[in-house]
């Protein structure tokens, strides 16, 4: 991905901006349909009552992938509940690259299932100090890339993950930081298939908070994603760690929805005379809660 400096222009102190800046973060999806950035997930859940069912949210996230990969598109829809718990599905589709080699290996759409418990409250029990604390899952099905293609069949993937998040109440600008853990077997996120095996793999995230034209707000961030350094079938390729920056636009508080817009550092040369292309990528995402 193309590195971009933070805008990280200082406002003066505005006390409402603490309030404001964990809902402005945790109401949007990230790719795989899980409330967090762009690709990482973060220990808040998707609103919701104590006693109940909150309402739907839906999201959509493309990805230009670069002549190699193509186009991938994510179609979400995830669910709160009990104030603590959040469900989803996610399709992922694609759209072919160029590359008459390299290309097919990406091609076809998988299933992605999550969920999310966050079992521990930031700030609990009136300690300014405390994170968000959340562990969670997802599980990809009938993907067929790169090691599945090799093979021939569709396989399965997933992560298991445990995460914190925590708003720093800066003077001028608060901060949100999230760090987290992660057992998985998927390569890049499925977009390359299987790892040869699980992996303990780390991610992280943080985000400013700043006053955008009229009543929005807009989180100014980066991610970074370790990936299992191998992928399965193809032992000569190797994956580079995942990094991301994004701009998420709220328009208000009045409107449930919000804007993504990234740019990702997936994967270039993965193997000698092997180029995927996809360091530079736009991303685009949008979430809407009913």
């Amino acid at each position: 991905m193309k590195q971009h400096p933070f805008r990280t222009a200082i406002f003066w102190l505005v006390p409402a901006l603490v309030l404001i800046a964990v809902p402005a973060l945790g109401q949007g999806l990230n790719w795989e349909g899980q409330t967090g950035a762009f690709v990482t997930p973060f220990a808040y859940t998707s609103a919701s009552p104590a006693g109940g069912l909150g309402h739907p949210q839906a999201a959509f996230h493309y990805l230009n992938g670069g002549t190699v990969v193509g186009n991938d598109f994510q179609l979400s829809v995830t669910e709160g509940l009990l104030q603590r718990v959040e469900v989803g599905y996610t399709r992922a589709l694609q759209a072919s690259g160029d590359n008459a080699t390299l290309s097919p290996l990406f091609d076809g759409g998988f299933n992605i299932f999550h969920a999310k418990v966050n079992f521990l409250r930031e700030n609990a029990g009136k300690q300014k100090w405390v994170p968000a604390l959340a562990v969670g899952f997802v599980a990809r099905t009938q993907v067929r890339r790169v090691g599945g293609v090799l093979s021939s069949q569709d396989t399965n993937n997933g992560d298991v993950y445990l995460t914190g998040t925590k708003v720093l109440p800066l003077k001028h600008l608060p901060i949100l930081v999230n760090a987290g853990v992660k057992g998985t077997n998927a390569a890049l996120l499925g977009i390359a298939g299987n790892a040869p095996d699980w992996e303990a793999r780390g991610f992280g995230a943080l985000a400013f908070i700043v006053s955008g034209p009229g009543k929005s707000k807009i989180a100014l961030g980066s991610e970074i994603a370790q990936q299992p350094h191998y992928i399965q079938n193809l032992p000569q390729a190797t994956l580079p760690t995942t990094l991301t920056y994004f701009a998420r636009l709220i328009p208000s508080s009045e409107h449930p929805f919000n804007l993504d817009f990234g740019v990702a550092q997936a994967a270039g040369q993965v193997l000698p005379g092997a180029d995927v292309a996809a360091r530079s990528q736009f991303a685009m995402g949008v979430s809407y809660r009913f």
